[in-house]
C-alpha cells in the first residue's frame, strides 16, 4: 500500500467484562459494520487497554479475523477523553480512563496512519461489551 493510498486506516477499538464470549464481541464487531457497511477486510487492527491484555475473547477474536490486537495504558487512552462522545465514569474508575473502545481505536488509528483520528462509529454497546471504530486518512 502506497502513501498516496486514499483508503483510510479503519481500526477497531474493544472494551468488555471479564469473561465476555468471543462470540458476543464477534456478533458486536458484526452488527456494527453491517449497519455501517463497512467490509470486514477493511479493518487493519484491533486495539483495547492493557489491562485486558490476557482477556481470551479479545485474544481470540484477532486470532479468528486474522489481525493484530494491539493495547494501550490508561495514560495513552486518557489523552483522548476530549473526542469521545461518551465519558462513562464506571470505565473511569475500573480503568483510569473514560472510555476503552473509543479511545483505544483513535490512538491505534492515530499511531497506525501517523494522522489525526477521527470515529467513525462511536460506542456501540452490547451485553458485556463495547466496540467503537475510527479511520486515520
Amino acid at each position: 500500500m502506497t502513501a498516496a493510498s486514499t483508503a483510510p486506516t479503519l481500526v477497531v477499538g474493544l472494551g468488555c467484562q471479564r469473561g465476555c464470549p468471543v462470540s458476543t464481541l464477534r456478533a458486536l464487531l458484526d452488527q456494527a459494520l453491517e449497519a455501517h457497511q463497512i467490509p470486514l477486510h477493511e479493518i487493519k487492527a484491533l486495539a483495547s487497554i492493557d489491562l485486558k491484555r490476557n482477556e481470551p475473547a479479545l485474544i481470540e477474536l484477532a486470532k479468528q479475523l486474522g489481525l493484530e490486537l494491539m493495547y494501550f495504558s490508561s495514560q495513552q487512552l486518557a489523552a483522548y477523553e476530549q473526542q469521545l462522545s461518551h465519558q462513562s465514569q464506571i470505565a473511569f474508575e475500573r480503568t483510569g480512563c473514560y472510555g476503552v473502545a473509543e479511545s483505544a481505536a483513535l490512538a491505534l488509528a492515530e499511531q497506525l496512519a501517523q494522522a489525526p483520528a477521527k470515529l467513525l462509529i462511536p460506542r456501540q454497546k452490547y451485553a458485556q461489551a463495547t466496540l467503537a471504530l475510527a479511520g486515520a486518512a
